[in-house]
């Protein structure tokens, strides 16, 4: 499918200014003309920055007739890439996302009551606190809400036990959560621990897929590295392994686009 593609800035809605970059990709007809009414996906990276994990979904997800928005949160606050330089939460980047949600909602090749949003690791957090509905609603204005939520291994133990960072009062979006059962941030079964935790009707907003064998960053397509963060092994700190799993990446891009298929 031909696309459009525009590198773009916007606003976050976070308090202090920021202007965030991003790359939007919008499928066109097959003729080359401008779309309407376009279904969107904002991706989130993770604390290495943008690294090539967006680029892996987004082309599918063009394909499937979905325009992408992969934005850049590092960028705007002049932060330096990995798990030293982050910001301490990614609460203070929330805002950015929905400045993404504003950003799309008002292009006129996308439907802005049929955006969803993807994250890894740090994105994946974003993805999973954009569901809240105490934290969307000052930032939506009255706005439509993400409509779909995707968020690949995003450290589950944290919910309930960092300040602010829970999962309760959920939107009603439907959401995909994908982990890696040798992901050493948590246990292999993470997920199942964080669904235990959850409220059972916000539980069942979310379907869980666990990759056998695959850790952090298994979508990762670069030489595999390891790096240390103090988050890892539920908050012990130490070296998290991210290599390439080529099945479960494969997998995953796919229950990707046929969740934001149908669901967006």
């Amino acid at each position: 499918m031909p696309v459009r593609i525009a590198y773009v800035s916007f606003p976050s809605l976070a308090t202090a200014p920021l202007s965030v970059a991003g790359k939007l990709v919008i499928p066109t007809e097959p003729d080359g003309s401008a779309a309407t009414g376009r279904p969107a996906v904002v991706i989130c990276h993770g604390s290495d920055g943008v690294d090539g994990r967006g680029e892996f979904y987004a082309p599918s997800l063009q394909a499937a007739g979905v325009a992408t928005l992969e934005v850049d949160m590092w960028a705007a606050r002049g932060t330096a890439r990995g798990a030293s330089a982050r910001p301490r939460s990614p609460l203070e980047t929330l805002p950015d996302a929905f400045g993404a949600l504003k950003f799309l909602g008002e292009q006129p090749e996308v439907d802005a009551a049929r955006v969803g949003i993807m994250g890894f690791s740090w994105g994946g957090v974003v993805t999973l606190l954009s569901a809240v509905s105490a934290n969307a609603a000052p930032l939506l204005a009255g706005r439509p809400a993400f409509r779909a939520h995707a968020a690949n291994y995003p450290v589950c133990w944290i919910y309930g036990v960092l300040p602010g960072v829970a999962l309760e009062g959920l939107s009603g979006a439907p959401i995909l959560l994908q982990t890696g059962a040798a992901d050493t941030y948590d246990d292999p079964d993470g997920a199942a621990q964080l669904l235990a935790r959850m409220q059972p009707p916000d539980a069942r907003l979310i379907d869980s897929i666990v990759y056998a064998g695959a850790g952090h960053g298994f979508d990762r397509n670069l030489p595999a590295q390891t790096i240390n963060d103090p988050a890892a092994h539920k908050g012990a700190g130490g070296p998290v392994l991210m290599a390439f799993d080529e099945m479960a990446a494969t997998a995953a891009r796919e229950a990707i686009v046929r969740f934001f298929a149908a669901n967006l």
